[in-house]
């Protein structure tokens, strides 16, 4: 990556952390706020939110509109984080290299915490978002739809049912599609919308995500079997212990880096062949193959 890729990328998350340390301002009773800012800012690589940034800048030429909804869905994803690693879900001790939320603050506040980003990261959307009303209420049908029991949930009920089964590929399709791809659509499509795109570019961008969605989840599959806790910032092996059936356990580490490969390289030619010119969206596909290497 060159010197100017990486500093439009690190620009972008330096003004979502700005926003989001702002957004998330410690009010009575502190408890609540001090677990929410603990894990939206923990770190993390915030590809959801540079997807929504470029992608509008990459239409619009201007990503500072887009703020708002980028903070927002870093928030939703930190809510399915923290309630991902509860003992009831996959009962982990860390994520992004500390100890997970309710290790420090307990369950009962945890999920609270998760409970109340969910419902906080709308209000953002709502009362910063600068765009026609007709738009914001798309975004906010949108942000509810992925976020709900037709998207992300629905992809982490149907992997916690399928622990210890054998399944069959829709169902494991099913799973990566809502539990991490809703996500991705749902960055991709929000900037494009801010944007302005019309039906057929926003089409193509849904194409696009859903291909490095897909991707984004092998690589994690792969890495959870190869990684260490240093290099991947928490527990591996996690998925075996728990009987998941992955796309490594599935295809095999050879076909899965395959069908990694496939994707980015699809990802990246959609984006050529429509004309969408943003190296930053080009990298970020790049660097989700580059994970595994």
């Amino acid at each position: 990556m060159n010197d100017s890729l990486k500093s439009k990328i690190n620009e972008y998350k330096d003004a979502v952390n700005k926003k989001l340390d702002e957004y998330l301002k410690v009010q009575y009773p502190e408890e609540i706020w001090d677990s929410m800012r603990y894990s939206v800012l923990s770190g993390g690589k915030r590809i959801r939110p540079l997807l929504v940034l470029e992608t509008c800048n990459a239409l619009s030429g201007d990503y500072l509109k887009a703020i708002p909804v980028a903070c927002a869905i870093e928030m939703l994803h930190s809510q399915s984080l923290i309630h991902d690693d509860l003992p009831c879900m996959d009962n982990d001790d860390y994520r992004r290299g500390k100890l997970t939320n309710h290790k420090v603050f307990g369950e009962s506040t945890a999920v609270l915490a998760g409970d109340a980003l969910l419902s906080f990261a709308p209000q953002i959307i709502l009362q910063h978002t600068k765009c026609e009303d007709s738009i914001k209420l798309k975004l906010l049908e949108e942000f509810f739809i992925s976020a709900g029991a037709e998207k992300l949930i629905a992809g982490q009920v149907v992997d916690i049912a399928s622990e210890g089964k054998q399944i069959d590929k829709n169902t494991l399709d099913f799973i990566h599609k809502n539990k991490t791809g809703a996500l991705f659509c749902l960055s991709v499509r929000s900037g494009a919308m801010i944007a302005g795109a019309d039906g057929k570019t926003l089409e193509n961008l849904t194409e696009f995500a859903k291909k490095i969605g897909l991707a984004f989840q092998i690589s994690d599959d792969i890495l959870d079997e190869t990684a260490t806790l240093e290099t991947l910032g928490k527990t591996p092996h996690k998925d075996k212990q728990a009987g998941k059936v992955t796309y490594l356990s599935f295809y095999g580490m050879e076909e899965a880096k395959k069908r990694l490969d496939f994707l980015c390289s699809s990802a990246c030619d959609i984006l050529e062949k429509n004309k969408i010119n943003s190296d930053i969206l080009r990298e970020i596909t790049l660097s989700i193959n580059e994970r595994v290497k």
